[in-house]
């Protein structure tokens, strides 16, 4: 039983208005507690007061006996709640956390669906795409190497896939021992029917009855690391040496060159060959350090690629000899002053092409070359404006593709380089306009008598974005393609596209 001699005049104070503001006690009942309480807070001023004031405690202690009673039971009820309510929550959380309870994360837009499986999130995101696209030649003879469907001398209608083919990306996460994990799988299927080639789903499409569209499953690859040390990757996935200047180019959401528009494959060109060369999904074991005030590195080791003859005709040298790894590394620094927001980034590639054959070579003679790239972009927002400016140039990277006719006939590499400019404004929350020009130029070797090959690939873009949604973005697209060869050769096309995409 609770003793009023045993507390303290504050403590007994504190706990009769509570009691008293929760019901438990009577106003006559808290009235006379008080009251005994303040009786004992004063010293007897005699011996005969000491007597009385034993008296009159007695007489109290009588009177208000049952009262205390009352308090106590009170209070152990209250705690016993308090025990009861803490039990449950403790109970229900270990419910929640359980591996056999699947909870879903609160919705983010365009960032998939989130299910916790105990400690595992899965997450769930993708996109998909249509449009349709009318392809009208200019004029002009065929390019080796040329981007522009100028020299076909037909118009073609199509609807397909933009830069982007449909994607369905899942991905696990974990913490175990303190390392945060992950494993990804992407597949990315198009549209229209599958002709594999050289670049498998990627190689222009067969318009034919019957036909299936293809799966191209680029993505695949796991994750380990911490806050402090950073990010391990191995597997296939998007490599670092070009994957700013495509993930920041606006025809990413549109289709801008069609390539082939008679056939699609699953994808068009966007920017492609038309102001940088497309970085591709790489096997690679890669690092990732951690953001340092803005600043962030990466370096990894890659599958090599095969120096390609993209433009045919015996007019490049190939290679399937790889002794080492390709290696790329980026560094890139993010920060902000005042409303502007920045981001640069920069990085290299190379990679020994070794065994190099041609109609003037042959293995045996075991002509080798070193190419090498480096690259340099900038984003700058400001308000609703946004303007990206970017340049690569290279030795024996060659044009559009990695390594795509790099090196030529002879063996001695072939110089490249090319930038784009883009602007956008966001008249309103929902739509957006964007403009971009972009050159690629691939120039002649020492000896080199290619002249019928690509020397320029260039285009201007205009496009339209409108989010009728959160999920759904409608466009409108207006491209000319240009291509120039080193002989004189020329041709060129207008595309028109209308579409959507969606993002979940």
């Amino acid at each position: 039983m609770l003793s009023a001699r045993c507390a303290r005049a504050d403590d007994y104070s504190d706990l009769l208005d509570i009691l008293r503001a929760k019901g438990a006690l009577t106003r006559v009942e808290y009235s006379t507690l008080l009251a005994r309480h303040r009786h004992h807070a004063v010293e007897p001023a005699s011996a005969q007061g000491s007597r009385r004031g034993r008296r009159a405690e007695a007489a109290s202690d009588g009177a208000v006996m049952p009262a205390v009673v009352a308090a106590q039971r009170a209070a152990d009820s209250a705690a016993a709640s308090a025990r009861a309510a803490e039990a449950s929550m403790l109970a229900a959380r270990s419910t929640i956390d359980s591996p056999s309870v699947v909870r879903v994360a609160p919705y983010v837009s365009g960032k998939g669906l989130t299910f916790k499986a105990g400690p595992i999130d899965i997450n769930f995101s993708g996109f998909v795409n249509g449009f349709y696209s009318y392809n009208s030649p200019g004029h002009g003879l065929p390019v080796a190497g040329g981007l522009s469907s100028g020299g076909s001398g037909f118009d073609s209608s199509a609807v397909r896939n933009g830069l982007l083919p449909a994607g369905f990306v899942l991905k696990l996460s974990t913490t175990q021992s303190g390392i945060d994990m992950s494993a990804v799988l992407g597949l990315y299927p198009g549209l229209n029917n599958a002709n594999p080639g050289a670049f498998n789903a990627n190689s222009g499409g067969s318009p034919v009855g019957l036909g299936t569209a293809g799966i191209d499953l680029r993505q695949v690859y796991l994750t380990a690391g911490t806050k402090s040390f950073g990010t391990v990757k191995l597997g296939r996935d998007l490599a670092l040496f070009g994957s700013d200047a495509i993930l920041e180019d606006a025809t990413l959401l549109s289709v801008g060159s069609t390539g082939s528009n008679a056939a699609p494959a699953n994808t068009s060109l966007g920017r492609i060959g038309l102001g940088y060369v497309y970085a591709d999904w790489i096997p690679q074991i890669s690092y990732a350090s951690p953001v340092i005030h803005g600043f962030q590195g990466s370096v990894g080791v890659f599958q090599p690629l095969d120096e390609f003859n993209y433009a045919g005709h015996g007019l490049s040298a190939e290679s399937t000899q790889h002794s080492s790894p390709m290696v790329q590394g980026k560094i890139t620094y993010s920060f902000k002053i005042g409303d502007l927001s920045t981001k640069l980034w920069s990085s290299f590639l190379i990679q020994h092409q070794q065994g190099l054959t041609s109609s003037l070579l042959t293995q045996d003679e075991r002509r080798g070359a070193m190419a090498e790239a480096g690259e340099i972009g900038a984003k700058l927002t400001y308000g609703r404006a946004q303007a990206v400016v970017y340049y690569y140039r290279g030795s024996g990277l060659g044009t559009t593709g990695l390594f795509f006719d790099g090196v030529a006939a002879n063996g001695r590499k072939r110089d490249s380089e090319g930038y784009y400019v883009q602007g956008a404004y966001n008249f309103t929350k929902r739509l957006k306009l964007v403009g971009s020009y972009g050159v690629s130029n691939l120039y002649l070797a020492s000896g080199d008598t290619a002249t019928g090959l690509v020397r320029r690939n260039q285009s201007e873009v205009g496009a339209g974005y409108y989010d009728l949604t959160d999920w759904l973005k409608l466009v409108v697209e207006y491209a000319h393609t240009q291509a120039a060869a080193h002989n004189g050769n020329s041709a060129s096309d207008n595309t028109v596209s209308a579409g959507a995409i969606l993002f979940f």
